[in-house]
C-alpha cells in the first residue's frame, strides 16, 4: 500500500513537459487517462490488490490498537499496584498516628493525674502547716496571756505581802519552809 501511494506522490512531483497540457477532447482524454492510470497501477502495484491493501491497513491499525490497549492495561495494573501500596502505607501511618495520639493522651492524662495529686498533696501540706502555725500562734498567745496574768497576780501578791508582812509573820513563814524542807529530806 505504501508503495502505491508513494508512487502517486512521486508522479505528482514530476515536472510537466512542454507538450503536456489540457486535452479538451473528452473521448480521447478519458481513454488515455484510463490507460495511463491502469498502466501505472499495473506497473507499481504488481500483485497488490485493493482488498489486500485494505487488509494491511486494517491489520496495522488493529495491531496499534491492541498495543495501545496492552500498554494501557499495563499502566492501569501499575497504577493499581501503586495505589494499593500507597493505601497500605497510609493505613500504617494512620495506625502509627493513632498509637502516637493514644500514647500522648495517656501520657497527658498520667501527667494531669500526677499534677493533680501533687497539687492535692501540697494543698494538704499547706493546710497542715497553716493549722500548725495557728496552733503555735494560739499557744504562744495563751502563754503570753498566762505570763501577764501571772505577773499581775504575782505583783498583787507581792504588794499584799509587802503591805501585810511584819517580822512575826516573816519568822513564821521561814519556820514553815524549814519544816517543809526537813520533811522532804526525811523522805529521801
Amino acid at each position: 500500500m505504501k508503495n502505491v501511494t508513494d508512487s502517486f506522490i512521486f508522479l505528482g512531483h514530476w515536472p510537466f513537459a512542454r507538450s503536456f497540457g489540457f486535452n479538451t477532447d473528452i473521448l480521447a482524454t478519458n481513454l488515455i487517462n484510463l490507460i495511463v492510470v491502469i498502466g501505472i497501477l499495473v506497473f507499481f502495484g504488481k500483485g497488490v490488490c485493493a482488498s489486500c491493501l485494505l487488509n494491511d491497513l486494517l491489520d496495522n491499525r488493529k495491531q496499534r490498537i491492541l498495543n495501545t490497549l496492552r500498554n494501557s492495561e499495563e499502566l492501569r495494573k501499575a497504577a493499581i499496584e501503586q495505589l494499593e501500596k500507597a493505601q497500605i502505607r497510609f493505613r500504617k501511618v494512620e495506625q502509627e498516628a493513632n498509637e502516637y495520639r493514644q500514647n500522648e493522651y495517656s501520657d497527658l492524662e498520667r501527667e494531669k493525674q500526677n499534677l493533680i495529686k501533687i497539687g492535692y498533696e501540697k494543698l494538704k501540706q499547706f493546710e497542715k502547716n497553716k493549722n500548725e502555725s495557728l496552733c503555735f500562734e494560739q499557744e504562744r498567745a495563751i502563754n503570753q496571756v498566762r505570763q501577764r496574768i501571772l505577773q499581775q497576780v504575782l505583783q498583787r501578791a507581792l504588794g499584799t505581802i509587802k503591805s501585810s508582812l511584819n517580822s512575826e509573820l516573816h519568822s513564821r513563814t521561814i519556820r514553815a519552809n524549814i519544816a517543809i524542807l526537813g520533811a522532804i529530806e526525811w523522805q529521801k
